[in-house]
């Protein structure tokens, strides 16, 4: 399946909603994604990850980039898995708890959530 970035604007967040899967063809896409976001003067960016059915390596780099990315230019970066997380045994959340990365990330259920000012993320 091939890999598609949607853009959107919520709340004062961009909002980029990848569906497919995130490996080694399809994540210099996202990267370049979140880079055009930042260069944009953007520092409030959600990766909705709902949509991503599978996720290697590669991926996680990707993610791991971003966050480095929005940290050094004093923004912030949210994430969003599947509505029911860990639970639901959504392929990304499993391999970021498996590579022990999961915590480095805001994780939210849902966009809605995760563009709230003051939401809280799910426990990792």
């Amino acid at each position: 399946m091939a890999l598609r970035v949607e853009t959107d604007e919520r709340s004062g967040w961009t909002v980029l909603l990848v569906t497919g899967e995130l490996d080694l063809v399809t994540s210099p896409g996202v990267r370049q994604q979140v880079h055009e976001a930042v260069a944009a003067g953007r520092r409030d960016l959600v990766l909705d990850l709902s949509g991503v059915r599978f996720c290697d390596s590669s991926g996680v780099g990707v993610l791991i980039a971003a966050r480095r990315l929005m940290r050094s230019c004093a923004g912030r970066l949210r994430i969003v898995l599947p509505a029911k997380g860990a639970a639901d045994g959504s392929h990304v959340n499993r391999v970021l708890a498996a590579l022990g990365v999961r915590r480095l990330f805001e994780v939210f259920a849902d966009v809605d959530t995760a563009v709230e000012e003051n939401a809280r993320p799910l426990s990792a």
